[in-house]
C-alpha cells in the first residue's frame, strides 16, 4: 500500500499543478460524496481510492465536487449503504447489481432497488479459488468436493464475495454453508489464514492481479494452486445469467505461476444513487474517461477500461449525467439502459 500511496500523492501533486491558473467555475455549492468499495486487500478499494482522488484533484478546485473512498464488506453492504444514503457511489459486482435492480437472490426481501443507477462498467471480477495443492487432484473447481468439512475463507458476512461464491458453488452442486466451516474474513486475512494453515482454501474474486493472492503465492509457492474451470463448469456456474465468461490469468501474473489459470469472471461496475445531481455525475464520468492513464497507473485491472466498453453488461439504467456524457461521446445507448 505504501507504493500505491506514493503514486497517489505524486499524481495529486501533478494534477494540482496542472490546475493552477484554471478559470474558476461559477460559484457552486460544495458537493462531497462517499464511494463505497470493499476490503483493503482486494481490487475495489485501491481503484475506489484512485477514482476518489482523481475526482478531488480535478473537480474540487473548479467545480467544488469532492469524493472520498471508504472500505466496506463489499457489494452486499454497498447496496444497503446506497439505499440508506450513507454512500452516494459504490462499486458493485454485476451479480449484485442484477439482484438489487430485480429484488432477487439475497435481496429478495428488500424488493427491487429502483433508486440505483449505473455510471460505468469498470473491470472484470476474476474468480480465484486458491486451495492447498495436495487437495487439488484434478486442478479444477470440482476439487472443492474433496475439501468438504474443511475451513474455507469465502468472504466476509454480508459481502458480495460470500454472496457470489455461494451462488457459483450452489450452481455446481455445493452448498458452501453446509459443506465447509466458513471463516468470515476479508482478503488480506484470508491469505494470512491460508499461510498459517487455518483454512484449506480461499475464494477471492477481484481484478487480477490481486494483492492477497500475490501475497499467498509469494509465501507458499507450489504448496497452493488456483483451480481452473472447464467450459462445462463455467456454463453450470453461471446459472443462465450470462454474467460469467472465460478469463485467462496468464502465467507469471502471480509469483511462481508457471502456467495459465483458466478461470471465469463477471463484470464490476460503478453505481450511484438516482437522486444525485446530474451535473456532478456528468463531470465525474467525463473526468474518469479523460484520465484513464491515471487509473491504469494505480491498478492493472483498470487497463481493460475503455470508452467503447463502458456500457457492456450494465445491469440497471444509466444515471442521466452519465448518459449525457456517453451521448456526447457518440455511444449508442441501448433502450434498456436509457435513464428512467
Amino acid at each position: 500500500m505504501n507504493s500505491r500511496l506514493f503514486i497517489l500523492l505524486l499524481a495529486a501533486l501533478f494534477f494540482s499543478v496542472a490546475t493552477i491558473g484554471a478559470p474558476e467555475a461559477q460559484a457552486a455549492e460544495e458537493r462531497s460524496y462517499l464511494l463505497a468499495t470493499a476490503s483493503t486487500g482486494g481490487t475495489y478499494y485501491p481503484v475506489g481510492v484512485a477514482i476518489a482522488t482523481l475526482t478531488k484533484v480535478k473537480l474540487q478546485p473548479t467545480h467544488k465536487i469532492g469524493m472520498s473512498a471508504i472500505n466496506s464488506a463489499g457489494s452486499g453492504e454497498n447496496i444497503k449503504l446506497l439505499r440508506d444514503n450513507e454512500a452516494q457511489f459504490a462499486i458493485l459486482q454485476g451479480l449484485y447489481g442484477y439482484y438489487a435492480w430485480n429484488g432477487a437472490g439475497p435481496l429478495e426481501q428488500d424488493g427491487p432497488q429502483k433508486e440505483l443507477r449505473s455510471v460505468s462498467m469498470l473491470w472484470q471480477n476474476v474468480e480465484q479459488f486458491v486451495v492447498v495443492a495436495d487437495k487439488a487432484k484434478t486442478g479444477t473447481i470440482s476439487d472443492l468436493e474433496a475439501l468438504k468439512g474443511e475451513r474455507m475463507a469465502l468472504g466476509k458476512k454480508n459481502s458480495g464475495t460470500i454472496g457470489s461464491n455461494r451462488f457459483l458453488l450452489k450452481n455446481l452442486g455445493i452448498d458452501a454453508d453446509s459443506a465447509f466451516e466458513l471463516v468470515y474474513v476479508g482478503y488480506g486475512p484470508s491469505a494470512d489464514a491460508l499461510q498459517n494453515g487455518q483454512v484449506a482454501g480461499m475464494g477471492t474474486p477481484a481484478g487480477s492481479p490481486t494483492g492477497a493472492v500475490t501475497k499467498a503465492f509469494a509465501a507458499m509457492g507450489d504448496k497452493i494452486t488456483m483451480l481452473d474451470f472447464t467450459d462445462e463448469q463455467m456454463k453450470k456456474a453461471d446459472g443462465g445469467l450470462d454474467l460469467w465468461t472465460r478469463y485467462v490469468i496468464e502465467a507469471g501474473t502471480y509469483p511462481g505461476q508457471a502456467k495459465d489459470f483458466q478461470t471465469i469472471a463477471q463484470p464490476n461496475f460503478l453505481a450511484v444513487r438516482a437522486d444525485l445531481d446530474e451535473e456532478a455525475v456528468y463531470m465525474i464520468t467525463k473526468t474518469i474517461y479523460e484520465n484513464l492513464p491515471f487509473l491504469n497507473a494505480i491498478h492493472k485491472a483498470t487497463k481493460v477500461m475503455a470508452l467503447e466498453k463502458a456500457l457492456a453488461g450494465l445491469p440497471m439504467p444509466l444515471h442521466p449525467g452519465a448518459a449525457k456524457f456517453y451521448k456526447e461521446a457518440g455511444l449508442d445507448i441501448p433502450d434498456r439502459l436509457m435513464p428512467q
